[in-house]
């Protein structure tokens, strides 16, 4: 479900939020082929314990456990919003809310003007069917007061709908339904005149961030939230304009209309990619009355961009999402390097026993490419079977294709390890915190830099390796009674300056 773009403030900001997300929720997740009486007794029943009589009800923990998302893009929404709607729901006012009550709330949200609907039942602290102005004023500072940005409830904006003091009347469902429509306005317009205690028509970028997050937080996403002081960079004063606010407000309001323009624009262009001219035409042609201006489309490309502003910026689909979508979070370009280490011990686990089942094969391939030939024509391993034969028959059975294995395993763990912390640490020095994106050479830099620094534990190993893998034909041609050398003997034999012979080589593969 979705209501109209502008009614997105009858309360405060989140708990105007909380009425939306609880509908859109809600009323999303009807199953067709199951009854939905059915599917609303078993979530009824999955969280109400309290009984009176032998009759479950819900406490109001267990109501907002039952209707809040778990979706992770709500957190900016208090638990303590979400009690707003427990009021609604308990229409006996007893303190409790019942399967029949539950019933009533559900289908609520499925009626087209839910978010109104619910917003009104808020308001409507008496249960009168009309609200006046005191319940308007007391609900909305209870929601308000944590701001610290003052409403004036007694504007001239506040009087042509409720009339002046005396002569005040009461508003029926209609009535408020505008009301609450353009009560943002008035409040965006109130708390920059707050700010601009010189009237000068300029705010500091501190206090726009300071509205916005109020009115619209939960509209945005954190990477804009956190951006929104560079607005100010876009004019000279490095101070916003009551101008650009509105501007910036419009934006939000028509936060759809502006998502589909892009991806409109953006399949029309033949190389995915779309600047200002562009999104305006695209605009222009598809709005029948409707209309962005250029500073809504500058500011659009402002914080799409990340502050490189210009008409001829060309940007793709995903560099809008950011601002198009409130729970976008930057992409993790990578596995952080505690998680790949502790994550990929399975991985590692399997590549030693992988090395383990296919180490006879290397021992054989590393016999067969190191023999030479005392007589021409005449060589030790006519082919691999062989090999196999001969090592089997001469060398001491299955354990001599094994020799030198224990090296290798254990040198799969700092191998990864090196590589893996390597290639993270690079392309996190290189990755664009806003998108992620990282460019192909510094792709190129990291993968090239993690497989260099491997060298200093792969090398060692490859050479203790092959010497171990070799020491049977050593030992016998030492004659009998020799008996093989380990890899410690190895490591002594050689010292640190012969376990990196060929290591350019190595560094260059």
């Amino acid at each position: 479900m979705s209501a109209p773009a502008d009614a997105q403030g009858p309360l405060s900001s989140r708990l105007s939020a909380t009425i939306k997300s609880t509908a859109d929720t809600l009323a999303s997740t009807v199953k067709p082929a199951e009854s939905e009486l059915a599917r609303w007794r078993r979530t009824f029943e999955k969280f109400a314990s309290e009984e009176v009589e032998g009759k479950k009800y819900l406490t109001p923990a267990q109501f907002v456990d039952a209707i809040a998302p778990t979706d992770e893009g709500f957190s900016k929404i208090k638990r303590e919003q979400y009690t707003n709607l427990f009021r609604v729901a308990d229409s006996s006012r007893r303190g409790l809310v019942s399967f029949e009550d539950f019933v009533v709330f559900e289908t609520l949200l499925k009626r087209p003007d839910a978010d109104y609907q619910l917003a009104f039942q808020v308001f409507d602290v008496d249960a009168s069917g009309s609200i006046d102005y005191d319940e308007f004023k007391a609900v909305l500072s209870a929601n308000t007061a944590a701001s610290g940005i003052p409403f004036d409830f007694d504007c001239d904006w506040m009087k042509l709908y409720v009339g002046k003091r005396g002569d005040r009347h009461v508003l029926g469902y209609h009535e408020f339904t505008q009301l609450i429509k353009g009560y943002q306005g008035e409040r965006l317009r109130q708390a920059f005149h707050h700010f601009d205690s010189d009237g000068d028509g300029y705010i500091n970028p501190e206090e726009f961030q300071r509205i916005l997050v109020e009115i619209a937080g939960h509209k945005l996403s954190d990477s804009v939230l956190e951006r929104l002081p560079t607005l100010c960079t876009m004019n000279p004063g490095r101070k916003i304009s009551y101008s650009e606010v509105i501007a910036f407000h419009n934006i939000i309001r028509e936060m759809d209309a502006v998502e589909r323009i892009i991806e409109h624009a953006v399949r029309r262009s033949k190389d995915g990619r779309i600047d200002v001219s562009d999104f305006l035409n695209e605009a222009a042609g598809s709005m029948r009355y409707g209309m962005f201006t250029p500073m809504e489309a500058n500011i659009i490309w402002h914080f799409a961009s990340r502050g490189n502003v210009g008409s001829s910026q060309r940007l793709a689909l995903a560099d809008f999402q950011s601002l198009l979508d409130a729970k976008w979070q930057p992409p993790e370009a990578a596995v952080s390097t505690e998680a790949a280490v502790s994550g990929g011990f399975l991985q590692e686990m399997a590549i030693s026993t992988y090395n383990f089942v296919v180490y006879p094969i290397d021992l054989v391939k590393t016999r067969l490419q190191n023999q030479r030939s005392t007589v021409v024509g005449e060589v030790l391993y006519r082919n691999a079977a062989d090999c196999v034969r001969k090592v089997y028959a001469n060398e001491g059975g299955v354990r001599a294709f094994y020799r030198g294995v224990m090296p290798q395993l254990v040198g799969v763990a700092p191998e990864k390890a090196i590589k893996l912390t390597i290639n993270d640490l690079v392309r996190k020095k290189g990755t664009d915190p806003e998108t992620g994106r990282i460019a192909l050479p510094i792709e190129i830099l990291a993968g090239g830099l993690a497989g260099g620094c491997q060298v200093a534990v792969t090398n060692p190993l490859e050479i203790t390796k092959i010497r171990l893998q070799m020491a049977g034909e050593i030992t016998r041609a030492e004659g009998a009674g020799a008996v093989p050398r380990g890899a410690m003997h190895i490591v002594r034999q050689l010292g640190l300056v012969g376990l990196y012979k060929g290591a350019t080589a190595c560094f260059a593969r």
